[in-house]
Parts: structure tokens; sequence; C-alpha cells
């Protein structure tokens, strides 16, 4: 029962695109279309409950992922630090849910999204089902896309294309931001210093440090692509 909850990744090693990882994404998915189908309903009787719920998911998922490493002993600066898109996205997405405003909403469901949805479908994570890292990891990125969504389809929050460059001038910016904190520390948040360890997405795209300029290329045509998919859904939802 302790290899549950234990710092042994070869117990219960994680399998890219095994079962339980397709069975989270399909989760995730379901659980977006019931917002999109509920929006109403949820908007005019439910909406603190929604709102309050994924704040308490995104706290309580960051506040686990710390007290893991502090009772493995195994919590550095060099790792532990918020400093990763998906912590960053935690924090700016229980932000916009709690303040509701609308500058914040703009950076936050771009680079959240886009940052929550690729960990998700390749994740840097080395435990899987049924540990509690595998559930903290994906349910914590789940609530950072649903809280995203919930923005979006209960609050009516709606992206202008300036969005998109505002989105990614303050992802440059908090990049450059953590990458001086990379040089201090040794360290490699937001993987702007070398690749994670396993196998994801940034394997094909170059060595170092050209995938960060091919990131920034992906960062922006994905926003582009997401501000077409809302607008355009937006249209036809109405």
């Amino acid at each position: 029962m302790w290899g549950l909850v234990g710092f042994d990744r070869a117990e219960y090693p994680f399998e890219l695109f095994g079962a339980p990882h397709i069975v989270m994404l399909l989760f995730t998915f379901v659980v977006a279309g019931y917002l999109y189908v509920y929006r109403k309903h949820i908007r005019e009787k439910y909406s603190k409950a929604w709102t309050y719920s994924l704040i308490t998911l995104l706290i309580l998922g960051e506040i686990t992922f710390h007290l893991w490493y502090l009772v493995h002993g195994e919590w550095r600066l060099a790792v532990n630090l918020p400093l990763q898109l998906s912590s960053i996205s935690m924090y700016l997405c229980a932000l916009m849910l709690l303040t509701k405003d609308y500058r914040l909403f703009e950076v936050t469901f771009f680079v959240s999204m886009t940052g929550a949805f690729i960990a998700m479908v390749t994740p840097e994570l080395f435990f899987g089902y049924p540990h509690m890292r595998f559930f903290q990891f994906f349910i914590s990125h789940m609530a950072i896309v649903i809280a995203c969504l919930y923005m979006l389809w209960v609050e009516q929050f709606k992206p202008t294309f300036k969005s998109v460059g505002r989105a990614f001038v303050a992802l440059n910016v908090i990049a450059f931001v953590v990458w001086n904190v990379n040089n201090l520390l040794g360290s490699n948040y937001m993987f702007l210093n070398g690749k994670p360890a396993s196998a994801t997405f940034l394997d094909y795209l170059g060595p170092y440090p050209w995938y960060i300029l091919s990131l920034e290329v992906i960062a922006l045509g994905l926003f582009v692509i997401i501000y077409g998919l809302v607008t355009g859904f937006g249209r036809l939802s109405r």
C-alpha cells in the first residue's frame, strides 16, 4: 500500500498512451463536454460551486505535490519551485477564477490551455496508475483545462485576437524570468535549459537550444488555432 505514495519509479511505471493514460484524457473530454452542454444551468445555479471547487482542486493539487516531495525528503529548490508552466498555470487559473479579471483571463486562457493540454498528451511523468502522483498529475492538469473552459463558456469571457499577442508576450516574459532563475539555481524549469528526461514531443523539435525557437513558433501557432476554434465554435453555438 505504501508503494502507492512511494518514490520508487520502477514499482508503478508510466506507460505513454497506455489504457490509464487514454482513460484520463477521455475523462477530461467528458467533463469538458458536460460543462459545455450544461453551461447555462451551471451559470444560473452552480457558478459559485464550480468556481470554488476548481480553485480547491488547483490548490490541493499543488499542496499535495509539495507534501509528497517533503515527506520523502526529496524537495529541492532546483526541482520544486512553482516555476514549471503547469505550476504557474495552476496559480494563474486559481487567481483568474477568484478575481474574474479579464486581462488575467487573456493570458491564462492561452498559456494555461496550451501548456496543460500538451502536458496531458505527452506528460513528463514517471509514475503510472494507480500511483498517487498519476492521479495528482492528471486531476491538476484537468482542473487547469476545465478552469479555462469554465471562464469561456460559463462566465462568458471572450478572447480577442489581441489577446493572442498579449498572451504570447506574457509567456515570453515568464520564460525570461524562469530562464534567469535556471541559470542561478542550475535548474531546468519550463525545460528552457534542456529537454526533460522522459519522452515528450520536445524530442521531435531538434537539439538544445533550437527546440526553444520551435516551441515559440508552435506556441504562437497553437494560440492562433485555439482563438480560431473558440471564435468559430462560438458562432456555431449561438
